[in-house]
């Protein structure tokens, strides 16, 4: 049983600098799996969970920013990589998807372990591709060496992405134990080079005559890696020409001198919010968390909305927009920086920061003398004892929003991650690990409980890194559900929303030899996170038991208090 074919797909990936590969176990994929076993430049992690593998590769990715890659077999073993595969796609992360399968004169033939694997994920890959059944001819050689290149340069050209392989196999795929793995160091890689894009000189003047003939301009900072480099770029930016940017918990922007981080508050707390409106909206990165935001801005619409996104269809998320900037944002404002003649209204510069500053006011006046042990409190503490230069992982549900009432320091040096791509609360725990495994910080992630054990299967491996920190904010139900107009009201709510569970953490450390500890009010917890990030022998779960019905009436007393202390 000797593939050449096959192994020199592991040789181009080898070529082409990747460098993390995850396998699932299965005897459909057994060529791959020992060809990258026995492939010198990989070290091959096993994850039996195809999901949890999936969402480790993902936070791998999200890391290294390149295309990290997944096997697994037959059947509906590539369907449990879909979560994942979804959330790539929308989150604009690279990787290379390859699911074995059976020939294709065995599909819908009741035959084991078969399903329709060709175009498995839809619309939420890049591509797909099917590789030849035959892979000795040399034509079948030239268009697998062609399509493993095609699909590697696809998933990091811009917008990133997933790429799935359907990869089938006839048997025997097990070689016999004389046989020898080799691979051809002549396997042709096809290399694709970047093009920076930018405007014309003449295009370049007719943007910057346009910007000058507002006065309320507004930038608005979507989900982005960190990138200091372009901070500094767009501080300058800012105060040079009287700029606000709203940047949220997500956008690895805190770190900004005059972000406007604090949306949800400012918004909730405005008695006039037309005061806020812009003229010009300039918006770049992906998501944002605030739903607040994207109502105002919808119904407080500015006179343009131009985005900036190199690749791709930009979404019109505000329902205003109408230029599209196909660059860089770092070549869009080193270029804005210069040759403005007019800047715009101060006013409206410092009627956002008196905005930002007063929430913060509140903020440090309301935790100074909070002694609740309730969820925003804990998440202020948290925030407050993460360690310089560490990672921090969000939860979606009511940690990622917890965390943007409160705001990210804005003096840390931190990296902000969150699955908001498709915003589930599955995957959490293994995107977080697989960005561990990668990063040689410390990585903390925040969670609910119901993310929590949604996916517990991603501490079920053998690689749990010693950087990784786990915090578990366990309130034993779906807690959103509950602050949440809507379910909070309806006689469901217990039981059809909130899902009430007793569980707690304590057993899963102990099955996955991890330090635990837990807290249960202030001060224990203040002397576990002071615990929680001394070096250790293994990864760390801190579990802080909250009430939920206390969580609610302090979620309530918070929104009362911002609305009852405006800034106009």
């Amino acid at each position: 049983m000797l593939l050449p074919a096959i192994n020199n797909i592991v040789e181009v990936c080898a070529k082409q600098q990747l460098e993390d590969v995850i396998l699932s176990p299965g005897s459909r994929c057994a060529p791959l799996t020992i060809a990258f076993n026995r492939h010198e430049h990989f070290n091959p992690l096993s994850i039996p969970d195809e999901r949890a593998a999936a969402f480790t590769a993902l936070g791998m990715s999200l890391k290294s920013q390149k295309a990290s890659i997944l096997v697994c077999t037959s059947g509906s073993a590539a369907l449990n990589y879909a979560p994942a595969v979804a959330e790539g796609y929308f989150q604009q992360i690279p990787m290379i998807v390859m699911t074995a399968d059976r020939p294709p004169e065995w599909i819908d033939q009741l035959d084991g372990q078969t399903i329709r694997q060709t175009n498995v994920f839809g619309n939420h890959v890049k591509k797909s591709y099917d590789l030849p059944v035959d892979y000795t001819h040399p034509d079948a050689q030239w268009q697998i060496n062609r399509i493993i290149n095609d699909a590697i340069n696809l998933a990091h050209q811009a917008p990133a992405g997933p790429v799935h392989l359907n990869i089938p196999f006839r048997e025997p795929f097990y070689p016999t134990v004389s046989e020898t793995v080799t691979f051809d160091e002549n396997s042709r890689t096809i290399k694709q080079w970047a093009v920076k894009k930018d405007l014309a000189q003449d295009q370049w003047q007719l943007v910057k005559e346009q910007f000058e003939s507002f006065d309320r301009p507004l930038i608005v900072v979507g989900q982005a890696p960190l990138n200091d480099s372009l901070i500094r770029i767009i501080d300058e930016f800012s105060k040079k020409y009287h700029i606000p940017v709203v940047a949220d918990g997500i956008s690895n922007f805190q770190s900004l001198e005059n972000a406007i981080g604090l949306i949800d508050n400012i918004l909730m707390g405005a008695n006039n919010k037309a005061n806020l409106q812009p003229d010009l909206l300039i918006t770049f990165g992906k998501s944002v968390i605030s739903k607040p935001l994207k109502i105002f801005l919808r119904q407080h619409k500015a006179q343009k909305h131009w985005h900036i996104q190199e690749e791709g269809i930009p979404a019109d998320t505000f329902q205003q927009l109408t230029d599209t900037f196909n660059i860089s944002p770092t070549t869009f404002f080193s270029n804005m920086n210069s040759g403005i003649g007019t800047t715009a209204d101060i006013n409206w510069f410092e009627a956002w920061a008196t905005h930002e500053q007063h929430q913060r006011n509140i903020l440090s006046q309301h935790f100074a003398k909070e002694t609740a042990f309730h969820e925003l409190a804990i998440v202020h503490q948290i925030l407050q004892a993460l360690p310089a230069g560490s990672d921090l992982h969000l939860a979606n549900s009511m940690t990622v929003r917890n965390a943007n009432f409160v705001g990210i320091p804005t003096d840390s040096d931190l990296e902000v991650f969150c699955n908001r791509g498709t915003s589930g609360i599955d995957g959490s725990n293994s995107t977080a690990i697989g960005s561990a495994i990668k990063s040689g910080n410390i990585t903390t992630l925040i969670t609910g409980d119901l993310a929590f054990f949604y996916d517990r299967n991603g501490f079920w491996n053998n690689y749990l890194p010693k950087n990784l920190r786990v915090i578990v904010i366990n309130n034993h139900c779906g807690g959103i559900f509950g602050v949440i107009q809507g379910p909070s009201q309806l006689p469901e709510l217990e039981d059809y929303f909130e899902t009430h569970q007793p569980l707690d953490a304590q057993k899963l450390a102990s099955d996955h030899q991890m330090e635990y500890a837990c807290a249960q009010d202030a001060t224990t917890l203040k002397n576990s996170l002071e615990d929680f990030y001394q070096a250790g022998n293994g990864p760390k779960i801190l579990e802080i038991n909250v009430d939920k019905a206390l969580n609610k009436a302090a979620f309530s007393a918070f929104k009362t208090l911002i609305k009852t202390s405006p800034c106009n």
